[in-house]
């Protein structure tokens, strides 16, 4: 434990998802910040979480951060939404202030929430989000934190990850589960004009998502706005930022097969990507 909290570390930027959806994260940090080096781990065996117990996707999401500690990382980006509903608290509360004082573990979901509330002018705000991250109530505690007057709701849609996971997002058949997770948020409140897509998955699903919303309605992918807001938070921690490696390299490491995820992220990104294999 000393020598843990002893030594500063320089390293890569982690990123951690469940499975694929992390990416569109990914994309959105290494389009806005192109120079630091990156640490892409997907724990696609065990994937998806949303439907996991508050304890399992704490012990999953912990021995994810263990990796990439081990691995180098002095900051790691929880980019799943489940992750950051269920464990990222907990992380930050009771795990780094004992284990690893000197780095940090940010989540998805403060960002998106401080931005939602100034791009809403109805003040209804709609969250289209797995079923462990609306159960958890997170964007709502989280939003209404900083804008009180703001009335949420959240609609869960069991059927998007797997529709992105298996390759079938932009098949007809996504149609009927989008157009029916959009339907019951908006008959649940109709003064909706803002939607957070509350699961790194769903900006692939964005040209149909677009399609069944009704104009004038603002969907919130996050890539962009947690881009913006860790270059802003490396602005403040200049501690922090000079202990990211800067040689513009990202390396991507798989729970799971690393053929099948390389083909994958491949679409996700639209560049062709090697992973590696990792045990948690």
């Amino acid at each position: 434990m000393e020598g843990n909290t002893a030594t500063q570390q320089c390293g890569p930027i982690g990123i951690f998802d469940s499975g694929l959806g992390g990416l569109t994260i990914l994309d959105g940090i290494r389009h806005r910040m192109p120079q630091y080096d990156f640490i892409y781990l997907g724990d696609n065996a065990r994937a998806p979480y949303g439907t996991r117990s508050f304890d399992v996707v704490y012990q999953f999401t912990l021995q994810a951060v263990e990796k990439l500690f081990s691995m180098g990382c002095p900051l790691i980006i929880l980019a799943c939404n489940t992750a950051s509903a269920k464990a990222l608290r907990s992380i930050q509360q009771k795990y780094l202030p004992q284990a690893f004082p000197n780095r940090r573990v940010l989540g998805v979901i403060r960002p998106t929430a401080e931005v939602v509330g100034t791009l809403t002018k109805s003040n209804h705000i709609g969250i289209l989000a797995t079923e462990g991250t609306v159960r958890s109530e997170s964007y709502k505690l989280e939003i209404q934190k900083l804008y009180p007057a703001t009335t949420i709701v959240g609609q869960a849609c069991p059927m998007w990850v797997p529709l992105v996971e298996n390759g079938e997002y932009d098949k007809p058949g996504a149609d009927y589960f989008i157009k029916d997770s959009i339907d019951k948020l908006l008959t649940a409140d109709s003064q909706i004009d803002t939607i957070i897509l509350g699961c790194t998955h769903y900006p692939l699903l964005l040209p149909k998502i677009k399609q069944y919303t009704p104009k004038g309605i603002t969907l919130i992918p996050q890539g962009k706005y947690i881009a913006e807001s860790l270059q802003e938070y490396l602005q403040r921690h200049q501690e922090m930022e000079h202990n990211i490696t800067k040689g513009g390299t990202c390396k991507y490491f798989t729970t799971e097969s690393s053929e099948k995820f390389s083909e994958s992220a491949s679409v996700f990104l639209n560049e062709p990507i090697e992973a590696i294999h990792i045990t948690l």
